[in-house]
């Protein structure tokens, strides 16, 4: 699985961050995405595709 985003997309809500802390972050500054792992293993699959459907700015796109 590969994780791709959009900054210039992001709105800061952090909705990302609660579903998969361990794959995304927020800078501290202006709350825009961190991506911390652009390919996170199957088994945060779950997660990972979760916070794409609760990013309200559609910012995050999960690749097979």
């Amino acid at each position: 699985m590969k994780v791709v985003i959009d900054e210039d997309k992001c709105v800061g809500a952090g909705q990302c961050v609660m579903a998969a802390a361990e794959v995304f972050d927020q800078r501290d500054e202006d709350g825009i995405v961190v991506l911390l792992d652009a390919a996170p293993p199957e088994s945060r699959r779950a997660p990972v595709e979760d916070a794409a459907v609760r990013c309200p700015a559609l910012a995050i796109e999960v690749l097979p």
